[in-house]
C-alpha cells in the first residue's frame, strides 16, 4: 500500500513532551510505517528558529526520509506568536490524494477532523491518526479510519 506521511511537529513534540517528558522517536515510527507499506511522501512541517539544535534535528528528519517544511516563527509586538501550518498540511494532503491509497497524519490537533471527514467521505481514503491519546481532540480521534495511540514504544 502506498502511504503518505504528513507530521505536524510542534503538535507532536509538545504532546509528547507534555505527557510523557520525553520526546518522539521518529526513526522507530518511520521504520514502523515503512514494514507496511511505501512511504511516496513524507513531509515534517515544522518552525524556524534559526537555532542550532533545531537545525540538527530537521537534519535528522531528513536522514530518516522526510522532507522538512519550515515557516518562519513570527513574534509580534502584542507578545503573541505565529507559526502555524494547518493550511499548509491540509493543501499538501488534498494534493496528495492521487498519489496515496493511506494518509498518515501525526498531530492531536481538533482543526484536521474535517478535513479528514472529507478524505474518507470523498475520496475514499484511509486516514490514519498517529497521537498522544490523552491530549488529541475527540473530533480527530472520531474521525479517523484508524487511530494510533503514540505510546512509550514511539519514544526515545
Amino acid at each position: 500500500m502506498k502511504s503518505a506521511v504528513f507530521v505536524d511537529v510542534q503538535n507532536i513534540y509538545y504532546t509528547t513532551r507534555d505527557f510523557f517528558g520525553r520526546s518522539f522517536n521518529y526513526k522507530i515510527f518511520w521504520d514502523q510505517i515503512e514494514s507496511k507499506s511505501t512511504i511516496v511522501i513524507a513531509n515534517a512541517y515544522a518552525i524556524d528558529k534559526q537555532d542550532d539544535k533545531q537545525k540538527k534535528f530537521q537534519y535528522a528528519l531528513q536522514s530518516i526520509g522526510f522532507n522538512v517544511k519550515l515557516k518562519p516563527y513570527i513574534s509580534r509586538s502584542d507578545g503573541s506568536k505565529k507559526g502555524d501550518w494547518d493550511v499548509g498540511i491540509t493543501v499538501d494532503i488534498l494534493e496528495s490524494v492521487q498519489e496515496a491509497e493511506k494518509i498518515i497524519l501525526l498531530s492531536g490537533d481538533g482543526d484536521f477532523a474535517v478535513l479528514v471527514k472529507r478524505l474518507t467521505e470523498r475520496y475514499g481514503c484511509i486516514v490514519d491518526i498517529y497521537g498522544v491519546k490523552e491530549l488529541t481532540a475527540v473530533s480527530l480521534i472520531n474521525s479517523a479510519s484508524k487511530f494510533h495511540p503514540i505510546t512509550e514504544k514511539f519514544l526515545m
